[in-house]
């Protein structure tokens, strides 16, 4: 890999040899600068996550390719910040749009783990890293020595459980990615939201160390009389922006279930 590019302030246009980010105009606490849309490859590309139903930024997106040929559209999770510009983006460029979910598809293929998916000359290996949301994928671009980890690890800040995830399968998830960087030699991880991190071990090992402190948290929090996720929250999440609240019940919710289930 021959370097990365980070903008100051924003992700928009960061970049590795073989991977560009153009960024969605949707910032917002729990999206951060906004979804990054993530493009692969060279003549042909590959579109990973073309965030919501925006049109400007899809015809900026459009605009941006040129005479390039979009092959596919891939979606590492059906969450709407992620997804919902898929369709749309699908008939402009006309490509089919593949993922693990079969109702965020547009054509014949899905998308799951194992999977190698070809660009001009370049492979994208498909990760199933279930547990921010149960389809979530990430994809190792192994010409770039980067990962593309949509939700799963943020350029900032931790991610949340959402209702369709779960807190076990998270976990075994970060330990995956974990091995998989050490073995891999990863370089970089591509996030769906922030900037990119250029050191994917530590990342790594902060989230891990981050959920086993929150878990911590919450045990006592519990020994301390808090019973329902609500009072969890006031306790755990004090210093936590109470706009964030709400999200970070469902993140409790999911390790009260994680915690009960030992």
């Amino acid at each position: 890999m021959s370097g990365l590019y980070i903008p100051i302030g924003t992700p928009d246009g960061s970049r590795t040899e073989h991977a560009e980010n153009l960024l969605a105009p949707n910032p917002s606490l729990m999206t951060l600068d906004g979804t990054n849309t993530w493009l692969i490859g060279g003549d042909e590309v590959v579109v990973i996550d073309p965030g919501p139903d925006d049109e400007s930024h899809l015809r900026r997106v459009q605009e941006h390719l040129g005479e390039r040929r979009v092959t596919e559209i891939l979606l590492t999770h059906g969450h709407f910040d992620h997804s919902g510009g898929a369709g749309r983006f699908a008939r402009m460029v006309k490509a089919p749009v593949r993922a693990l979910d079969p109702r965020h598809r547009l054509g014949e293929e899905g998308l799951a783990d194992g999977d190698v998916v070809t660009v001009d000359g370049l492979e994208i290996h498909v990760y199933g890293t279930p547990g921010h949301s149960f389809d979530s994928l990430c994809f190792w671009l192994p010409q770039d020595l980067a990962m593309l980890t949509g939700d799963t690890i943020l350029g900032r800040g931790t991610t949340i459980i959402a209702r369709d995830g779960g807190l076990s399968d998270y976990l075994r998830t970060l330990d995956r990615l974990r091995a998989a960087a050490e073995s891999l030699e990863a370089r970089a991880l591509l996030p769906g939201h922030g900037p990119v991190l250029a050191d994917p071990i530590g990342a790594l090992d902060g989230y891990i160390a981050h959920r086993r402190e929150r878990l911590d948290q919450i045990r006592a929090a519990r020994e301390q009389g808090a019973r329902t996720p609500r009072e969890i929250v006031r306790v755990v999440y004090a210093d936590v922006d109470r706009s964030l609240w709400p999200a970070a019940e469902m993140s409790v919710l999911a390790q009260l279930d994680y915690l009960d289930r030992l």
